[in-house]
């Protein structure tokens, strides 16, 4: 099966914005893109879904073993004719100085070649020893093509063009110019997610500018010339989400799903079919009541930005705490914490919320917790393991986090089920706040071998609705 991998040689150089055109471009010519993402992120996949029509998803080495990777990959290129894996960071960045964890292991991983997106802006003969020296750092790693992007016209173009061609053996395998049009409006945690971008830059509008600049500036048919020379990927067991046969639904468990509240991964949502859920969207700006349904899960998002719409909606916020004081099972990550807080404020915003958790969300102009976490469980954690190992037995939870809001006024007596081994979480220390039948933290969770977070959680709201004993 034909892919390839969309790499860079930092962060910034629009490398995001090519794989989305370039999605986006391929799609138009009949082609089924299947789109996946290195790393921990919920917004470039956001875009890249919407470009290519089909889900995309992640591929992580702090979550994931690389037998887990492989099998996401091969189980989602069912019935994909391309593959598009777009990188995070530059090519050759990571954590582990030995670089276990980069873009270029995972594309030695996937046996998937390389084309680079360069940001050309300010170089012009210096673009020679950049590629020479990233071609030749890891010689594993299979550098096929170019994409000149940000360039400044045609005279710059050809200077770059000349340079490369005097100097290395590296195909230029299209250029794009610097054009304003062409950049997703960002905000203060990233891109503005493609489920709230709307207006005259709506998301739809934005892919196809993108699209149409790829088509122009791009040789789209080399670029699937080198995709088709990628080997097949193997074929591993499914991962814990990917199996074919689906239990019949016995739990219906609502989620929010909307502008204020988007951030879910694909194969976590696979995974509550198949442990047996249904999952009912609502919207918490719109809707007035929650679906009959028997757990709440409430993912991140961006609240704040929504303010006075969540605000304004006191009947759901009603709803939602009066079912929670009653004792329905629920999960909220990050945003949803946010919401399910006494209220948020946000640049001179002051708003109330649902006052489930007992705090007051303070969303600052700086990131609180960044980056990947490891979590262990204190013995406070709601959801029973049945027959999943013992916290003693098992390694640190790995999950992820990125919030610039913290909690104030959280009571001394706060019950966790986690204490934080790596990251910050709610206080530093700790993160998952227990309420009754509610777990809340910062903490983004995924469904992993390592982390069978979605089997436990429908396992409890089942649990819930059908006690056990006489």
């Amino acid at each position: 099966m034909a892919h390839l991998y969309i790499a860079a040689a930092h962060k910034s150089s629009g490398k995001t914005s090519f794989s989305i055109g370039l999605c986006a471009a391929l799609a138009k010519r009949g082609l089924a893109v299947q789109p996946y993402k290195k790393g921990p992120d919920y917004i470039d996949p956001l875009w890249l879904s919407r470009a290519a029509g089909r889900a995309c998803y992640n591929l992580d080495f702090f979550t994931q073993d690389h037998g887990e990777i492989s099998a996401t990959f091969a189980t989602h290129m069912a019935g994909a004719d391309l593959g598009l894996i777009e990188g995070n960071k530059g090519l050759y960045d990571g954590i582990d100085i030995e670089g276990t964890d980069s873009n270029a292991a995972l594309a030695v991983l996937l046996r998937a070649p390389v084309v680079l997106v360069i940001d050309t802006a300010g170089i012009t003969r210096g673009i020679a020893p950049l590629i020479r020296g990233y071609v030749g750092f890891e010689p594993m790693v299979d550098i096929r093509g170019v994409i000149l992007n940000k360039v400044g016209g045609a005279r710059h173009e050809s200077k770059l063009r000349a340079a490369l061609e005097r100097y290395t053996d590296m195909p230029v395998l299209g250029a794009i110019g610097r054009d304003e049009a062409l950049e997703i409006p960002e905000r203060h945690l990233g891109l503005i997610p493609a489920n709230e971008a709307a207006g005259p830059v709506s998301a739809d509008s934005m892919i196809a500018r993108l699209a149409d600049a790829v088509t122009l500036g791009v040789d789209l048919g080399r670029i699937i010339e080198i995709a088709n020379t990628a080997p097949l990927p193997t074929r591993p067991k499914l991962t814990p989400g990917g199996a074919r046969h689906l239990p019949e639904a016995d739990v219906r468990i609502a989620i929010a799903r909307d502008a204020a509240f988007g951030f879910y991964y694909p194969d976590d949502l696979d995974a509550f079919a198949q442990a047996g859920a249904e999952l009912l969207p609502f919207d918490t700006l719109t809707d007035r009541h929650l679906p009959e349904a028997d757990g709440l899960f409430i993912g991140g998002g961006f609240p704040e930005t929504h303010l006075q719409a969540l605000a304004a909606n006191t009947s759901l916020m009603t709803e939602i705490r009066a079912v929670l004081a009653a004792g329905k099972p629920a999960y909220a990550e990050c945003g949803g914490l946010m919401y399910l807080s006494r209220s948020i404020t946000w640049r001179g915003q002051h708003c109330n919320m649902a006052g489930v958790v007992p705090a007051d969300t303070v969303v600052g102009e700086s990131p609180q917790g960044r980056g990947y976490m490891l979590l262990e469980e204190t013995g406070e954690h709601p959801w029973p393991r049945h027959g999943q190992a013992s916290p003693d037995d098992r390694d640190a939870i790995p999950v992820h986090e990125f919030h610039y809001a913290r909690l104030s006024n959280l009571a001394d007596n706060a019950v966790f089920a986690y204490r934080v081994k790596r990251g910050n979480g709610i206080d530093g220390r700790h993160d998952g706040l227990v309420c009754d039948n509610l777990l809340a933290g910062f903490a983004h969770q995924r469904n992993t071998a390592a982390n069978p977070w979605v089997e436990r959680f429908v396992a409890f709201v089942r649990s819930k609705r059908r006690p056990s004993g006489p």
